[in-house]
């Protein structure tokens, strides 16, 4: 039965980048929302900038601008980075909306009905130099317990400890360094304690993870606190109604910020928000990181239920993102922009990362630099991508590009994917993506090692109708295994649906079988990563870089340097010679390479171990003559990343150029990964 769900992402806030870190939660959501798609389900993704408050205000003051044209800069930053991951809304939108104020003010104006809402005088901190108040985190000075210097205003990075701004020595503004002073303001605050009973109610109902429950249930112990809702101008939001300096906080109208982009899809759309908001029968799920829950688990679902608004049916909590067991960091390079990771890395890759160890539980996730790495290597280009380049290529070009027929081999491959079918669906639909991830590339395994028993590169030159059933078998296989990793890699899924030319795959294609169908040509899905490409992202994104040398051309008129024959490379040792891996290595695929007319794209498998390598062989070799010979590559050989892809080996071979070289080629009874010396 098709389900109506709408899914909500944390809104990021619009001040700056976004980051790897919070690049967790957008793809946590993107995943969910295509498989529910995938699955046959109307699902509806919003989400938006939260662009109010003092942090804004003061942004936008520092750089001689409106917030108004502050927050429009950022927004269409931060639209670029989803877009760069394949994350997608069907509206990504603002809370400084004219939806966003209504709602805001719809949802107070039922709470003070309902006698929810309080007058407080409160004692607050002030800058008279800059003439505003100051929230905890534009206060800083000596901790009032461990004596550390520069902490905030409401609580010490060093000891932990929380405090009240008052008891913090030596305050300052955080803005101008002037000391602040003390005035008396009143604020209007929310009583959360109201609503105790029904928040209990709806934690035991499985409002979310047992342990966010736990640690819930730790505030109701503590007994929950009326909530300070309004700031005092200046400040960048909304205006309280019937006051003239008074604005909501920004955490009351944030999470607001989801109803509004929600209603501004509906307006535009034709769609009854109301029906799509508040509907018993449709569903509603949030996904934010674990520093707001505190939030999201007891403010906004209490706003909601004293709004007579329906609450979600489930808020899903992820952890933080470290990297390589730490903290992201400037300093070391790992507090890595979206858009600085794009600019060296597929998107994709990250995408795949995150899957792998995502799971429904509250964990920080570790992003391990070799791990990733080798796990992206291994598995998108050495499992997924490599089973296609085996097999489409040989049968466009050997073949007519014509799939034939299953045989009994072969089906029973594809039954062994089919079968696990529902497992995988189980996995998505309960957030445990490491799971499907793990399953999904047992599958693969089973298919590569379904291709090394069958050997269609030594068929073909036999028996090329049972190469043929081989391939097609082989490429079934890739066209289930796509469709399993199609919510997590959608580019993928679009290169392999045009490559096989079929319809948008989707989870009720799974057991249908392609036979007798003709393919298209084959484009590679993946490149490896090179480690240098790695090391130069980090290196990008260090906070501090020390300046790159200046290169002085040499004047004009100066004498140029005597001709002679070209200089020696310094000298080497037996040392050097001892570090070469010689092995031997047999063409799996042989492609020419777009643009370089000189140059061979060639896969070789070393004995289970496949590299791509980049040949200076065009001119003297067809591409097809090559698949399947027996030839000596330099194993070892550090990768290089080319203009045309990564090369991450040598073959021997000898001559003047063009069309004189000539390969060094072995008996073709050698195996694959032996030794030469």
């Amino acid at each position: 039965m098709p389900r109506t769900i709408v899914v909500t992402s944390a809104l990021p806030y619009a001040n700056g980048p976004i980051h790897i870190g919070h690049l967790v939660e957008y793809v946590q959501t993107d995943i969910w929302v295509r498989f529910q798609r995938m699955c046959g389900h109307r699902c509806y993704y919003f989400c938006a900038d939260d662009t109010h408050g003092t942090p804004i205000m003061i942004s936008a003051r520092t750089a001689g601008i409106q917030p108004e044209q502050l927050i429009e800069r950022v927004h269409t930053e931060h639209a670029a980075d989803f877009d760069r991951f394949h994350v997608r809304f069907d509206n990504y939108y603002t809370t400084h909306s004219p939806e966003n104020k209504t709602f805001s003010e719809l949802i107070f104006g039922r709470l003070n009905q309902a006698g929810s809402i309080v007058r407080r005088e409160v004692e607050q901190t002030y800058c008279e130099k800059d003439q505003m108040p100051l929230p905890d985190r534009y206060v800083r000075g000596t901790c009032p317990r461990c004596g550390a210097a520069d902490q905030y205003g409401d609580s010490c990075e060093v000891c932990g400890a929380t405090y009240r701004t008052t008891d913090l020595i030596n305050p300052r503004c955080a803005v101008c360094g002037t000391p602040p002073v003390f005035r008396m303001s009143e604020h209007y605050f929310f009583k959360l304690s109201d609503y105790e009973k029904p928040l209990r109610a709806l934690m035991a109902a499985g409002y979310t993870q047992k342990s966010v429950t736990n640690k819930l249930d730790e505030w109701f112990q503590a007994g929950l606190k009326d909530w300070d809702i309004s700031r005092d101008g200046p400040y960048f939001g909304f205006k309280i109604p019937g006051e003239e300096n008074k604005y909501f906080y920004v955490w009351l109208d944030a999470p607001i910020g989801y109803m509004a982009s929600a209603k501004n899809y509906c307006d535009r759309n034709g769609l009854d928000f109301d029906e799509l908001w508040n509907s018993p029968a449709n569903e509603l799920y949030h996904f934010i990181g674990k520093d707001i829950m505190y939030f999201h688990a007891l403010f906004w679902p209490a706003m909601l239920l004293g709004a007579g608004l329906k609450t979600a049916n489930k808020l899903f909590v992820h952890g933080f993102l470290t990297i390589n067991g730490e903290k992201m960091s400037k300093s070391r390079g790992t507090f890595i922009k979206a858009s600085t990771y794009a600019q060296h890395l597929d998107p994709e890759f990250l995408r795949y990362y995150y899957a792998s160890k995502l799971t429904d539980l509250v964990e920080d996730i570790d992003l391990g630099i070799a791990d990733f790495i080798g796990r992206t290597n291994a598995d998108l280009v050495g499992k997924y991508a490599n089973l296609a380049s085996r097999s489409g290529p040989m049968l466009t070009r050997q073949l007519d590009g014509r799939l034939g027929a299953l045989d009994d081999e072969g089906r029973q491959l594809i039954r062994r994917l089919t079968d696990a079918k529902e497992q995988i669906i189980r996995d998505y639909e309960g957030l445990d993506y490491a799971a499907a991830v793990r399953t999904i590339s047992a599958l693969a395994d089973e298919a590569n090692r379904y291709v090394e028993q069958n050997q269609p590169w030594t068929t073909i030159k036999t028996d090329r109708e049972k190469t043929r059933t081989t391939l097609t078998a082989v490429l079934n296989a890739v066209r289930i295994l796509t469709i399993y990793l199609k919510p997590i890699l959608p580019q993928f899924a679009q290169k392999v649906e045009k490559f096989l030319k079929v319809e948008e795959l989707s989870f009720s294609d799974v057991e249908k079988t392609l036979e007798n169908h003709p393919i298209g040509t084959f484009e590679r899905l993946f490149e490896r990563i090179d480690e240098e490409q790695v090391t130069a992202m980090v290196e990008e994104s260090k906070e501090s870089q020390a300046p790159k040398p200046v290169v002085t051309p040499p004047p004009a008129g100066a004498t140029p340097p005597p001709e002679g024959p070209e200089p020696f490379k310094p000298e080497c040792t037996i040392d050097d010679f001892a570090k070469i891996d010689l092995r031997v290595a047999q063409v799996v695929t042989a492609e020419p390479v777009t643009g370089a007319n000189k140059l061979l794209r060639l896969v070789l498998d070393l004995g289970g171990v496949q590299k791509n390598v980049m040949a200076g062989i065009a001119l003297a070799y067809q591409p097809e003559d090559l698949v399947g010979k027996m030839v000596v590559c330099l194993a070892n050989l550090k990768p290089r990343q080319m203009k045309w892809g990564l090369s991450e080996g040598m073959i021997l071979a000898s001559g003047s150029g063009g069309k004189d070289i000539y390969m060094l080629t072995v008996d073709p009874g050698a195996k694959p990964g032996q030794k030469v010396s």
